[in-house]
């Protein structure tokens, strides 16, 4: 992996990987049989990998969610579904590209997604927006949802996003009500929606297409009412206390289990998704696919009910 794609706490897999490719170089160089030694410091590289992923902090593991090299929606899709057709604008004012809207089968069952998209570089990013939408995207979304209702398609929505874009423009256009009313109507949409947190998931950007019946979370990734440095910014006055921000806001999926605001973890492959998209993609295609089967078999008026009980079962209130 380059450098620059390295984070600090990968730096001993990284030294051990190039002990390994320079063992491997002399072998065929010389010609000088070296398996035993290769073979033993591959194993000793495996559980390193899984050894430094588990007990990752809350901080690192939201640097891992914005890995470069991590999948995003795209990637996902493309390993772990077919028939992809992909739905554009929002028949008011332009296409985001933040934003993939698509039909596609995902197995034996054909869904309507609804994908936060980033780049991998940074033109794609600015291409993209870096994920973060505009109130058309968030109106696009909505149609294709409403599309979803209309042909009785589950829903799959992928959420990696760093929020909701704030710029002028954005205000101007209505980014607050297109976000409240995706909210509304999410809640009521008469069909089965499945949710993956697969990266960042911050703020009103994320809830934005975040109403669902199950929420999933990969294991790496964050989810929260704002990121750990405008958290730190808010209360520290000081964006250099993100790391003490992220352990306060409990933002990662274990925390997130515990508290009841998501429904299951889907693993990721020891060094973290982006060293592995294949065995990433094929964790989250499963847990989807199983997802799918048990909501549609749940009458509509349940689902809707239970969708509802769902939320109003979140955080503690008390009448006055």
């Amino acid at each position: 992996m380059p450098p620059e794609f390295t984070l600090h706490f990968e730096r001993p897999i990284v030294e051990l990987q190039k002990k390994i490719e320079e063992m491997k170089a002399i072998a065929s160089r010389d010609g000088v049989n070296l398996n035993n030694e290769i073979i033993s410091l591959e194993n000793r590289l495996n559980k390193l990998r899984v050894d430094i992923y588990k007990n990752l902090s809350r901080w690192e593991r939201v640097q891992v969610a914005r890995h470069p090299r991590r999948p995003n929606t795209l990637d996902f899709l493309n390993r772990i579904s077919s028939n992809f057709i992909e739905i554009h604008g929002d028949r008011n004012f332009r296409d985001d590209p933040a934003v993939v809207t698509s039909f596609a089968s995902i197995g034996i069952h054909k869904v309507v997604v609804v994908g936060q998209q980033k780049g991998h570089d940074a033109n794609e990013n600015i291409k993209r927006n870096f994920g973060m939408m505009h109130p058309e995207g968030y109106r696009k979304a909505l149609r294709a949802m409403k599309l979803s209702e209309k042909f009785r398609l589950p829903v799959v929505i992928l959420i990696d996003t760093p929020g909701a874009y704030p710029g002028i423009g954005a205000e101007e256009r209505g980014q607050a009500e297109a976000i409240a009313r995706n909210i509304r109507e999410m809640s009521r949409l008469k069909t089965p929606i499945v949710i993956s947190i697969i990266g960042e998931g911050a703020s009103g950007g994320a809830l934005g297409i975040g109403v669902g019946d199950v929420i999933l979370m990969f294991e790496n990734a964050w989810y929260s009412v704002i990121s750990p440095e405008g958290c730190a910014a808010i209360l520290f006055r000081d964006k250099t206390a993100a790391p003490q921000s992220a352990e306060a806001l409990k933002i990662n999926a274990y925390d997130l289990l515990d508290l009841g605001v998501i429904d299951e973890i889907i693993p990721e492959p020891p060094g973290g998704a982006h060293s592995d998209h294949s065995t990433a993609a094929k964790n989250l295609k499963t847990a989807i696919i199983q997802k799918i089967e048990e909501l549609i078999t749940i009458p509509i008026d349940e689902l809707l009910r239970l969708r509802i009980e769902k939320y109003r079962r979140m955080g503690v209130f008390k009448k006055v």
